[in-house]
């Protein structure tokens, strides 16, 4: 029998996924290397590149590693929730890894938890409470591209950080050649890391995109034709 080499057992696609994600986390994403992600798996280079050619491969695999606790949604949830509760659950996933979402960069997300849990369901929905595909993707988009920019715009996991940086930017600045920015610090800094902010933003997009409800017949309308009558 073929010798089992425990060093597969430790480079599973979940494993590879969950250690590469930690490295990012404490250390951005600067300290996502193949070198010292198979350091950490404690296996050779060689086996952690057959799991994963290039960081593309990588990449992909953490990404569908988090898209894989994508909240799923019941079918009989009407539309409007359902399209908060999936965007929600994605928003909170970025935000959550800062350094995985500014590795992703522009490349294309389309593993099949983020398909089957978030892209298909939602253009689904949108379709079957009457949007046409046009609609349905255009409000996809819309909707999609607020929770990447929202989740992206700062680090959300030290909220103190981020408004002490962004209070002293804004102090160096010119009061006279910037005086609302200048002037109203107190209003700005704490909306850096408000996530109202992005939650006020998607139901605003929401309630756009919502279908129409079907028109009630009109008061007093006469009932169809019985087809036994005719």
């Amino acid at each position: 029998m073929p010798r089992h080499s425990p060093s597969l057992d430790r480079a599973t696609p979940d494993r590879i996924a969950e250690t590469a994600l930690l490295l990012i986390d404490e250390g951005g994403r600067e300290a996502l290397t193949f070198r010292a992600l198979a350091t950490r798996l404690e296996i050779s280079l060689a086996s952690l590149q057959r799991r994963c050619t290039d960081l593309a491969g990588l990449l992909d695999l953490c990404l569908d590693h988090v898209a894989a606790r994508l909240p799923e949604v019941g079918r009989e949830t009407d539309w409007a929730t359902a399209t908060e509760a999936r965007f929600i659950g994605l928003y909170r996933l970025l935000a959550a890894h800062p350094g995985l979402l500014a590795l992703r960069g522009t490349r294309p997300w389309l593993g099949p938890n983020l398909l089957a849990r978030l892209v298909e369901p939602q253009l689904a929905d949108s379709l079957a409470a009457g949007m046409t595909p046009e609609e349905a993707i255009t409000a996809y988009r819309r909707m999609y591209l607020l929770t990447l920019g929202s989740a992206g715009f700062v680090d959300h996991r030290d909220p103190r950080a981020a408004q002490a940086a962004t209070r002293s930017a804004l102090a160096a600045l010119d009061p006279e050649e910037y005086p609302a920015l200048t002037g109203n610090l107190a209003a700005i800094v704490p909306a850096v890391t408000d996530h109202e902010v992005y939650y006020g933003a998607l139901r605003q997009l929401v309630r756009a995109a919502a279908p129409a409800p079907a028109p009630a017949p009109p008061t007093g309308a006469a009932a169809p034709p019985d087809h036994r009558d005719i």
